[in-house]
């Protein structure tokens, strides 16, 4: 007598790695990076800790843009949280949220790069922090969207030179992304807070 394996019907597409993935970031957002952006000023958002420096200024039509040269330096000036919090909330994970999940203004050809997407560069802290939260939140209900197969899958057209990289690698380097230029502005709080800081007094000679 033969016996044969019992059939196991499919079971629900598997949500293991997309649920990794969004623990990593959720947990730095939530407490690492979020608590310590709180009581962020104007000042303190546009301060400059060198010169030159890379912020975010009114351009030529008088709309604030992000300094930025392409190619870029070799040697490329130090970027104030403005900056560093425009390229995270904008850059790293709103226009590339928009583009790949929707919605968007821009045209359905555009791209994951393409600034139509989303062109505001904030000029104060309290904006700023909104578009932070703002792209973070869009980019996070994408990502919970997906199932793990999703993930293996190419991001496509939209992804251009990357766009035969699976979902998985994006979502692995704007995390990466984040949390680099996330310690960056923690630093610069630091920085920022230390420089206004009294001096102790002076040892007698």
């Amino acid at each position: 007598m033969t016996t044969t394996e019992p059939t196991i019907p499919p079971g629900p597409a598997t949500t293991v790695w997309r649920d990794l993935l969004l623990d990593q970031l959720s947990f730095y957002w939530d407490f690492h990076l979020w608590p310590r952006l709180e009581g962020l000023t104007d000042a303190e958002y546009l301060w400059e800790p060198a010169s030159p420096a890379w912020s975010v200024r009114p351009g030529p039509d008088g709309e604030p843009r992000l300094e930025q040269e392409v190619p870029e330096p070799e040697v490329p000036p130090v970027t104030t949280i403005a900056w560093r919090m425009v390229h995270v909330g904008r850059d790293v994970f709103g226009r590339r949220a928009r583009a790949l999940f929707g919605p968007t203004a821009a045209p359905p050809d555009a791209d994951m790069f393409d600034p139509r997407h989303w062109p505001e560069a904030p000029i104060t802290a309290d904006a700023g922090l909104a578009m932070l939260e703002e792209g973070y939140r869009s980019w996070q209900a994408g990502i919970a969207a997906l199932d793990d197969e999703s993930l293996q899958q190419p991001i496509g057209p939209k992804g251009v030179g990357y766009a035969d990289f699976p979902m998985a690698a994006l979502v692995t380097h704007l995390s990466r992304e984040a949390m680099a230029h996330g310690g960056e502005i923690c630093l610069l709080r630091d920085l920022y807070r230390a420089q206004l800081a009294p001096s102790g007094p002076t040892p007698a000679g």
